[in-house]
């Protein structure tokens, strides 16, 4: 089985332009990105298209907290649907809003997704899909087949203790609908993300597990460096060029 692999454009960095030459070099050809603004989707559909990048998954910006979260979403949605992007990805924080609140949007939400035929992913993040056991709470209390988790395998280390990527994946895994690929040295609330493969996340256990359930992407590349660190051009692109050549070496890109 094939699997999808993408690549963040912020996983670039300051360099983001490099994308269109260096990811179809590496052998990677879809991306996640934000949703563009309404003057750009024209430009930027036919400069991916010119590159042979597609896009696998938007980045919506939505406060799930505000009554207007549903109409917010919408265009986003919409943008999704026309890019042929399966997964709008975005953040999900309920602060102090009640659950059953939360829980009526996002179904909302899921029904426009529906529409349009795509799967709204959450990240994981406080305090909607803050782990395993948080997130595996919050699909069940919204009950959407268009509401679904989107998997960070190190931000499950960056906001909890004691726990592990595969731990909490198989709390979650019937409701993953996509994935981001981030290394971790486990270290509560340390932003510091190496290339893949140069850390303690076991990304082979990751992909066998999501194989066996017939999960095949997309996986997406979400590479954020070190805090207070800052890359040159150079040593940015070999960041990205390790992770994904890291990814083929354990045959994550399937057959």
């Amino acid at each position: 089985m094939s699997n999808l692999i993408a690549c963040r454009f912020a996983s670039y960095g300051k360099y983001q332009d490099s994308i269109y030459s260096h990811l179809p070099e590496i052998g990677i050809h879809h991306v996640e990105m934000h949703v563009p603004a309404d003057d750009e989707l024209a430009d930027v559909k036919q400069r991916l298209s010119d590159c042979g990048l597609t896009v696998s998954s938007l980045q919506s910006i939505c406060d799930i907290q505000q009554p207007d979260a549903t109409e917010v979403m919408r265009p986003q949605l919409e943008a999704c649907a026309e890019f042929g992007a399966k997964i709008c990805f975005f953040s999900a924080k309920g602060g102090d809003v009640e659950l059953p609140i939360i829980y009526d949007r996002l179904r909302a939400i899921g029904d426009i997704a529906g529409e349009l035929g795509v799967t709204v992913s959450l990240e994981i993040v406080p305090n909607l899909i803050t782990n395993g056991t948080v997130a595996l709470q919050t699909m069940i209390g919204v009950n959407h087949p268009n509401i679904r988790v989107n998997f960070d395998t190190a931000n499950v280390y960056y906001f909890n203790q004691g726990v592990t990527a595969v731990g909490e994946l198989s709390k979650i895994i019937d409701y993953v609908a996509s994935v981001h690929l981030k290394e971790s040295l486990g270290e509560y609330k340390v932003f510091d993300f190496p290339a893949l493969g140069k850390g303690l996340v076991d990304f082979p256990a990751v992909f066998k597990m999501l194989t066996e359930r017939g999960f095949a992407g997309p996986y997406t590349m979400e590479l954020e460096g070190t805090e207070g660190v800052e890359m040159g051009e150079a040593e940015q692109l070999k960041y990205v060029a390790d992770s994904a050549a890291y990814l083929r070496s354990i045959g994550a890109f399937g057959t």
